[in-house]
């Protein structure tokens, strides 16, 4: 079952991600990649936890595609 990304320890690098970068905060347009690195500090966000990329490109996890890297 795929989670919310909400919670900063379900997430971890290597993961596959949707995110919502902040230019698709309005429309809710998601971006899919492997996380790179964790940027949010605190251990839970209402807004989903905002990692980079492996491309570079940032965002608030809004759901893990999955749970276990290959």
């Amino acid at each position: 079952m795929a989670k919310s990304g909400k919670v900063r320890s379900d997430i971890r690098p290597g993961l596959m991600v949707d995110i919502v970068l902040k230019k698709d905060q309005r429309t809710g347009r998601l971006t899919q990649g492997v996380v790179k690195d964790i940027l949010t500090n605190s251990p839970t966000h209402p807004h989903g936890i905002k990692v980079r990329l492996e491309d570079g490109q940032v965002g608030r996890v809004q759901k893990i595609i999955d749970s276990e890297p290959t």
